[in-house]
């Protein structure tokens, strides 16, 4: 059997996840993403590193970005094979894309209307990095598959998806190949869950592996348990309607918007929160509300037994879905206090940029973040302490009280990592450790050869391993 695996993303960084294997003469990549980070923003405009025509399946860990957003660019350089994935990734990752490539295309616009008055040309071409249609062209290529139920790729290569707990829909992929009498299974935690976390449900433990691979992004630390959370969160909005200001969160437009509008949702029955305006200004979280509507078959007990008894997050009341433009610029003429959720989560495009220009100033509003900020992006900036930051294309004085809760992360953190290996009955021939800045992947590293004593590799970017 000849198999080997390359490195095309996420190695010794967060996002861009991209892997590719090859089994004999079957290529699969697990994953394409998009590059967040400042710094490795060129490699999305580069050529794939690989000919997109010569890979036959893409298997699809979940819908976030940083997972499948190049996969439009993908099929533009000549990708003709399946995109295989659960339903609800399906659903949720044809609102990403076309999001995405609308958010491309009014930033490359508004790019070059502000090079032109400026005189100058920027570091990236004054064109989206790709179209809706050419995500639209996409959908086409998508395949479901079920939790646990094994799919045959071909004679040789079978795959088994497992509910990683991280967002609705999400996957731990297991790719089983055999060859001339070897078999050989490789496991793919894309981005591993939190036990205990609101609506979806927790990670699978996997027993059997050959070779594994792990995020590590918060490989180097453990967060806050979900109390805290909800503590931290009640304090913020009550301290800043005290204050006569507004909440605003950065939020990821899957999970956490939701994840987000559940605890709000639980504090208000609870009465610790007064009753404020709570807007979520994403037409992207808003489509994807609507698909958890659609799959409860993904929700955990308690998620289930609000729907039961009618307290949905969904539906309580002075929650306002704002869709529209307009919608969304008259929440900066409201008086008084109220609460902002709007997209992106790490402040990279999309409607919170509008939001941070009216609040960010504003020594009586506080800034939220609820989630991972990848570094060089502007949230991380933000977070970071910074003074001055820069919003379209003008500095802005940074007044606002700024503030993180960890415990909304969707990510595992280095102990639920290390309880997550230690479900597998035998060590692996080798442990990868990915999707993780520097530090978290080198002490995660560290904790697995000191706790088990594996066999634990950091590969480079572009780095191939042979699977013998």
């Amino acid at each position: 059997m000849n198999m080997s695996l390359q490195f095309l993303g996420a190695a010794n960084n967060v996002t861009g996840s991209s892997y590719l294997l090859d089994v004999d003469e079957t290529r699969i990549l697990v994953d394409c993403g998009l590059y967040q980070e400042r710094e490795f923003k060129h490699r999305n405009w580069e050529p794939f590193p690989v000919d997109a025509k010569s890979i036959q399946f893409v298997l699809l860990t979940h819908a976030h970005l940083d997972h499948c957003g190049l996969l439009p660019k993908l099929v533009r350089e000549g990708f003709e094979g399946k995109i295989i994935c659960t339903s609800a990734t399906k659903k949720i990752a044809q609102i990403v894309l076309v999001d995405a490539a609308r958010i491309q295309e009014e930033d490359a616009k508004l790019k070059k209307e502000r090079h032109q008055r400026e005189g100058r040309k920027g570091p990236y071409p004054e064109l989206p990095l790709y179209t809706q249609q050419d995500a639209e062209a996409v959908f086409s290529l998508f395949e479901t598959v079920e939790y646990e139920t094994e799919l045959k790729l071909n004679r040789s290569v079978k795959t088994i998806f497992y509910d990683a707990g991280h967002i609705l829909g999400s996957a731990m992929v297991k790719v089983n190949a055999s060859s001339d009498n070897e078999q050989r299974a490789i496991v793919f935690s894309g981005d591993v869950g939190r036990c205990d976390k609101p609506i979806v449900r927790d990670p699978t433990f996997i027993r059997q592996a050959d070779y594994i691979l792990v995020e590590s992004t918060y490989g180097d630390r453990a967060l806050e348990g979900s109390l805290d959370t909800k503590e931290k969160l009640a304090d913020t909005v009550n301290s800043t309607e005290r204050k006569g200001g507004n909440i605003v969160i950065p939020s990821f437009a899957i999970e956490r918007t939701q994840e987000l509008l559940y605890v709000l949702n639980e504090l208000l029955i609870e009465d610790r929160i007064s009753h404020l305006m709570t807007f979520v200004d994403s037409p992207m979280a808003i489509n994807v509300i609507d698909v958890f509507k659609q799959h409860p078959e993904y929700f955990d007990e308690d998620m289930l037994q609000h729907i039961e008894s009618e307290s949905s997050p969904f539906y309580f009341k002075n929650l306002k879905l704002t869709r529209t433009t307009s919608e969304s610029k008259a929440i900066n003429h409201l008086r008084g206090s109220c609460i902002i959720i709007a997209g992106s989560g790490m402040c990279t495009g999309g409607r919170i940029k509008h939001h941070l220009i009216h609040n960010i100033s504003r020594p009586e509003s506080s800034i939220l973040f609820v989630g991972y900020q990848a570094k060089e992006t502007l949230g991380r900036q933000i977070v970071g302490g910074a003074k001055e930051v820069r919003i379209h294309g003008s500095m802005r004085t940074v007044k606002a009280e700024v503030s993180q809760i960890n415990g909304f992360s969707a990510h595992a953190d280095k102990n639920e990592l290390l309880k997550w290996l230690a479900g597998f009955e035998l060590p692996p021939r080798k442990l990868f450790v990915v999707h993780g800045e520097d530090n978290a992947t080198s002490e995660f590293a560290r904790l697995v050869r000191e706790n088990y004593g594996w066999n634990v590799a950091i590969p480079e970017y572009k780095s191939k391993a042979i699977l013998d």
